[in-house]
Formats: C-alpha cells, structure tokens, sequence
C-alpha cells in the first residue's frame, strides 16, 4: 500500500453478503423458479450456493451476478452425499443449522479453522428447545451434526444477545415446527429474514422487539433484486471522509435501517453524507450515497448504534484513528468471536502504525493521531486487511498487509476497484 491518495468518481461495490445468502436459502424451499440478480460471487455466498446444489437444488449460475434457482419446496432437499463445507462463512453455519434442523434429513456441515473456532453454541441451545438434535465439537464449536429427528415444536425465544444469525436461525426452523415460533430482540438488528420471507409471501408478524411466525407455510418463488452491501461500501465511505479532496458516489447502496449505523456514527464524527436517489426495490430500501473528505471527532460510540455497525467497526477504527481526539466503543463483545478477535488484532494493527489503541473487553479507546507505515497481520480476516488498506490514505509511509486471500469472502474486485477510485494498491 503506497501512502497518500485521493477517492474519486462513483463505484458500485458488489452485493449484500447477507441477502445473497437468504436468496438462495429460500428459493431453494420456495415453490417455482426464483431469479436473483446481483448476487455476490464471493466465497461465502458460494459457499451457501454450492450446499444447497449438494442437496439436490438446480442453481443455474451466478453469471454476471445473475442465479436462477429451481425451487424444490418445503420439503424438497436431499440429503447430501458428504459433509457441508461452508468455508469461512458464519452466516452460511447459523443459518443452514436453523433451516435443516426440521429437514428429517441427516448432515453434517463443516467450514475452515477459522469457522471452526467461531461460537455455534448459541443457535444449537434455542434449536435443541425445538427439539433438534446437533452434535458439535467440544465447546460448542462446528462440524455440526443434525439428526433426521421428529417433527419441531415453536418456542418464545428471548435473545441473550443482538444476533441476526441467531434470530434467523430460531424462525427458520420455525418454518417447520408445529405452532408459534416467536424471537424477542435486546436491541434491533438485521431483519433482512424476516423482510425476504414476506417477500416470498410468508406471513411474518413483529411487534417492536418481538417476530414470530407460523408453521407449515409455503414460500412462493420471486424475482430478487440485490443491493450494494453497505458492509463493503464502508471501506469507501470512511476512505472518502479521511482522504483530503476526495469525493465519491456509492450507487445502489442498500440502507435498511438495521444496517446504517456506520453512516450514523460517521455523521456524529463529523463526516459529510448524503444520501440521493432514495427509493425502495423487492422490500430493501437503497440509496446513491455521497461522501465527501471532512475532519473528523472523536466520540463515544452510542451504544444503540453498535448492533446496526457490527460489521463495520474495523473500518470505524480506521476513522477513528485520523479524528482528532478520542473515540471509545463500548458494548461490542461480539466483535471479538468474528472471523478474527477483531479488537485485539485492529488495536495490535493501529499499534504497529503508532496509533494508541486500548482495548477493553467489549470495546476500544482510540486516540486519533499520525498514522505511520509497518507490516499489519490481518489473521485472515477480510474486514481487517481492507479496513487496513484504506488507512494507507492517511499514512505517512507504506503499509503492508499479509494474509489477505479471504478478502475475497466478502469483497471480490477490491483491489481493482480501490485502485480504480485512487488507492495506492497492489497485491504481491
């Protein structure tokens, strides 16, 4: 990463890693043919995309972002003839755990060491309330066994943290068992489930904190329009607030309220944001959003905004890191059992680059400063080496980033199109 650089011109970054996953989910149960465009060919969505093949589904696809899915219904999957391996995605684990556990089909589903150390314990207790049987490894952690079991039962499930995996894991076994299944939130976080399951024309009913739905529904096939992902917009947006003289347009930008909080926190830094074009497309809500460089505060991160910014905090750092003064963050234990302990390995990161950074069990302290050059471990972690790249806007001296093939988990095309809007950029 050379140092220095300006953003500009507009990007469209690829789509949304959490729709790409629901899409095939559900049109592979939906009766009919259901067609996805601008679905994100990344290793994690693929990863989803390749299982459900493995147990039967025609996937036609993707092709220039484009997968048609010939839906088997309800209860139309095969049991796979070797175990799922769901590579680096999380999303893919939690997800599949809920909606296989009422398949009456045995399975076992697998990822990398990354993913193996990740916790499933929380999706595998509400489950096993149900009724699944899941055999995981010692201490909770995956290959994950589901048992061909007897039929489910709903529960009133109260979530003991913010997780939209686990939430969406809970209804969609739901989906198969006998009565209500209702999730009651602590604070909101992403509903892209529950939007796409009224999409397919199931009835999901919420109640301020609280959704629940039916058993023994039928979804029906649709047309799937996916947004930008704002989770790899983040990189630019910040890129464009810390750099001097830059300005960019992000197009087709999803900004489901459960999602915006980086634009949010961005905003109470000081950041210059505007959202065009604002308009709603298959229940998303999308946006142009534009960014221009501004000087950046310091704050205190409010703690309502840390579920709608999980995702994005490693980018948030970097922002912190070129404010003036300090920002703390607070009530983000999550963030340590993403694909990296994503405090400690970004305050390590701004370390090496002479930035201070105290880390607290559910948070950091940041004080913004002079980010130098030095060699940063990303620990395979795709949100890290990018958020990182982007700092070499504001850096003094070059930044080398190792151990970034997982960049393409989430973001296929970064370095092309970093390099495209003004980044210094260039793999080894």
């Amino acid at each position: 990463m050379k140092p220095g650089g300006r953003l500009s011109g507009s990007l469209r970054v690829p789509g949304d890693k959490s729709i790409s996953h629901r899409s095939v989910m559900l049109g592979s149960l939906a009766d009919g043919i259901t067609v996805v465009n601008g679905f994100l060919e990344g290793e994690d969505s693929l990863a989803t995309l390749n299982a459900f093949r493995q147990m039967g589904v025609v996937i036609e696809g993707p092709t220039a972002g484009r997968v048609t899915i010939h839906g088997v219904g309800m209860q139309g999957l095969q049991a796979p003839a070797a175990p799922l391996d769901l590579g680096n995605s999380g999303t893919s684990m939690r997800l599949l755990s809920g909606l296989l556990a009422g398949q009456g089909v045995a399975v076992t589903l697998t990822g990398d060491s990354s993913l193996s150390g990740r916790p499933m314990k929380r999706v595998i207790d509400p489950l096993a309330r149900m009724g699944a049987e899941i055999a995981s490894a010692e201490g909770g952690t995956s290959p994950l066994t589901i048992a061909a079991n007897a039929p489910l039962k709903g529960i009133d499930y109260r979530l003991p943290m913010a997780s939209a995996q686990v939430k969406s894991a809970v209804l969609l076994a739901g989906l198969y068992a006998e009565g209500e299944t209702c999730v009651t939130e602590p604070a909101p976080t992403r509903d892209h489930t529950e939007r796409m399951l009224q999409g397919f024309g199931y009835r999901v009913r919420r109640n301020g904190d609280r959704v629940c739905l039916d058993g023994g529904g039928r979804l029906q096939a649709c047309e799937i329009d996916v947004p930008a992902d704002i989770s790899s917009a983040a990189f630019f947006l910040v890129g464009a607030c810390i750099a001097e003289a830059s300005e960019i347009v992000l197009e087709h930008v999803g900004v489901n309220p459960t999602r915006d909080g980086i634009i949010a926190i961005l905003r109470l830094m000081g950041a210059d944001i505007e959202r065009l074009r604002e308009r709603v497309i298959g229940g998303e809500p999308v946006a142009d959003i534009r960014v221009r460089s501004a000087p950046l505060h310091g704050i205190e991160i409010p703690r309502s905004l840390v579920p709608l910014a999980i995702d994005e905090f490693p980018a948030l750092f970097i922002a912190a890191a070129c404010a003036e003064g300090e920002t703390r963050l607070s009530g983000a234990e999550e963030l340590r059992v993403k694909e990296s302990d994503r405090i400690q390995v970004m305050a390590d990161g701004l370390g090496c680059l002479g930035i201070r950074a105290e880390p607290a069990p559910d948070g950091i302290l940041i004080r913004g400063g002079t980010i130098g050059g030095g060699q940063i471990e990303s620990h395979g972690d795709h949100r890290i080496a990018m958020s990182f790249a982007i700092a070499a806007l504001r850096a003094s001296a070059s930044i080398e980033i190792i151990d970034c093939a997982n960049v393409n988990t989430s973001f296929p095309g970064f370095v092309a199109l970093a390099a495209e809007a003004g980044l210094g950029i260039s793999e080894i």
